[in-house]
């Protein structure tokens, strides 16, 4: 008899919709408001212990998510959707299918070419003035030569097989195995004292997030660089927010909300802001 097996397969749910905050709306307006103002109000100056340190770090958390909820609105996800698409291109097309008339059809072709131009400048000037890469502009859909490359050699002879290429590797490394270490090397480094770590500044802090990418995408907590960049604008914000940095820093602890948010914003960006 043939053998027969039964793989379950569960239903996959794909999203046609999802939260967003479109930048320069006034959703992101209101966002910027009161998330600065929750900031504000955020009591940073007694954090004595581990428990207290989580205790804010998962209330800074629970606020920015409340914020992000209360300010994002419902976009569907369409393959037609556009960046450059704007709420005066919704206006004008919702003016055009109400009159089906030919002048406000023209106000459409308008409205959209006048948002399409603002939006690849503004692109053009963040490519010229901030990353400097001119070449980002190009299509990369040309054949890229290959940079120049050398053979790995041992004993002065190239290694262009397998059996080569693992011989190199057998005798430049197995040989040593059983080679016995002189671990007296070791003192003869000389000891430096213990150095404090100095508490972060305002101007530290900044000057570290303003290398980052603005137009990178935003991690779990919703929060992209242009936002943080935004809020530490605001002096009263940034201090709460070195003030925990600090406090990581002098109780030896990260908070678990801040590993996922450290993971993320990394892997993105490839910057190293703590």
């Amino acid at each position: 008899m043939p053998l027969s097996i039964d793989i379950p397969i569960y239903d996959e749910v794909i999203h046609s919709t999802k939260l967003v905050i479109t930048p320069g709306s006034n959703q992101e307006k209101e966002f910027f408001k009161d998330i600065i103002s929750s900031f504000i109000s955020l009591d940073t100056s007694n954090i004595n212990n581990v428990d207290c340190l989580n205790q804010i770090v998962n209330q800074l958390g629970n606020i920015i998510k409340q914020i992000w909820s209360k300010n994002a609105k419902q976009s569907r996800i369409l393959k037609h959707s556009k960046q450059w698409w704007s709420n005066s291109c919704s206006l004008a097309l919702n003016n055009y299918r109400t009159s089906r008339s030919r002048d406000t059809w023209k106000a459409f072709k308008s409205t959209v070419k006048e948002a399409k131009r603002s939006f690849f400048d503004s692109k053009i000037q963040e490519i010229a003035n901030k990353s400097r890469g001119p070449w980002e502009l190009m299509n990369w859909v040309k054949k890229q030569k290959l940079p120049a490359t050398e053979a790995i050699k041992h004993n002065r002879l190239p290694c262009l097989s397998p059996d080569s290429l693992w011989n190199a590797l057998h005798n430049s490394f197995n040989t040593t195995l059983h080679h016995r270490v002189n671990f007296n090397i070791l003192n003869e480094v000389k000891h430096k004292p213990c150095q404090v770590w100095n508490s972060f500044s305002k101007y530290e802090f900044r000057s570290a997030i303003k290398k980052c990418v603005d137009t990178s995408a935003p991690g779990p907590d919703k929060m992209s660089w242009h936002h943080w960049k935004f809020i530490t604008k605001n002096d009263e914000c940034l201090s709460k927010i070195i003030n925990i940095a600090n406090t990581c820093i002098n109780l030896e602890h990260w908070p678990k909300y801040f590993k996922i948010f450290y993971h993320s914003r990394h892997s993105q960006t490839e910057q190293d802001v703590v």
